[in-house]
């Protein structure tokens, strides 16, 4: 005796109707939020988790619960640049001042230029470059791009394990879907150990994210040369510009964006208890001109 399997309504869905449905029942599960939760969770944030944990809702909920739990602690939009400057004086992590072909804001990082000893400073100034990123991001475009240099990293100067650990946790974890590509440019034969240790910290999505450029290998170079303009790439990655990191001009730069910043987070006002404010701002704004 033969039985005709039965089509549930969900089987007849597109794509693009399954992906809605599961958007309106995590946005349904998350319930009533209030104040900078409520800010943070847009419907382009609730679609980055679901992307992260492909569209299992339940996954995505548990996600983006910890990620609240996590910014109600560590208060990354609070952070402003006169806490991290110290960390940022040698231009060891920096925004650039050009974008990739996608229109992508770029974080430019040079691990041979660690210049502290503090782990939670370090994450910190981090954090605060990847939520200024975030906020620089032109209007349509959700992720940035990581160029690593190596230029004067060694063994006695590397990240260590647990700052590496910490980093693509967080990026990972409560960053979710805003990298869009990571090129390490000429790690060192020395630096294969240390990948070999870090790459298991990184789940699939982001390693797939992770790109190997050495400048002797055409295809590697190729494949650089296809996400940036050599015109605004510059000479440490292959392209024809000059990188130049002018700290104090940076500072005004982060100060400025700091004053904006507050303003999009309802911030600009302290109460009584000395606490920031969490009123519910406007819809964030880009802090950054149109993409070059």
């Amino acid at each position: 005796m033969f039985f005709r399997k039965r089509n549930s309504s969900h089987d007849s869905e597109s794509v693009e109707q399954q992906h809605e449905r599961k958007f309106q029942e995590l946005k349904s599960s998350l319930g009533p939020l209030t104040g900078r939760s409520q800010q943070y969770c847009s419907d382009a944030c609730l679609k980055r988790y679901l992307e992260a944990r492909s569209w299992n809702v339940e996954k995505s909920k548990k996600m983006l619960e910890e990620s609240l739990r996590w910014r109600s602690s560590f208060k990354p939009e609070e952070i402003r640049w006169s806490e991290v400057a110290i960390e940022g004086e040698t231009g060891k992590v920096f925004r650039a001042n050009f974008h990739d072909r996608q229109g992508r804001t770029v974080l430019i990082l040079r691990p041979g230029l660690q210049n502290t000893t503090s782990l939670d400073n370090q994450m910190k100034h981090l954090v605060y470059l990847i939520e200024n990123a975030i906020a620089n991001l032109p209007e349509g475009q959700e992720q940035m791009a990581w160029l690593i240099d190596f230029t004067g990293w060694s063994i006695s100067n590397n990240v260590p394990v647990k700052s590496a650990r910490d980093t693509i946790n967080i990026l990972q974890n409560h960053y979710p879907e805003r990298l869009g590509v990571a090129f390490l440019y000429s790690p060192p034969r020395i630096f294969e150990a240390f990948w070999k240790i870090v790459k298991y910290f990184l789940d699939p999505k982001t390693f797939q994210k992770v790109r190997f450029v050495y400048p002797k290998n055409k295809d590697s170079v190729e494949i650089m040369r296809s996400y940036f303009d050599v015109e605004n790439l510059p000479t440490e990655f292959g392209g024809n510009a000059t990188l130049q990191y002018d700290h104090e001009e940076f500072s005004r730069q982060m100060e400025e964006d700091d004053m904006k910043s507050a303003k999009l987070w309802g911030l600009e006002k302290h109460q009584p208890n000395g606490l920031m404010g969490a009123e519910v701002a406007p819809e964030p704004e880009s802090l950054a001109p149109p993409a070059s």
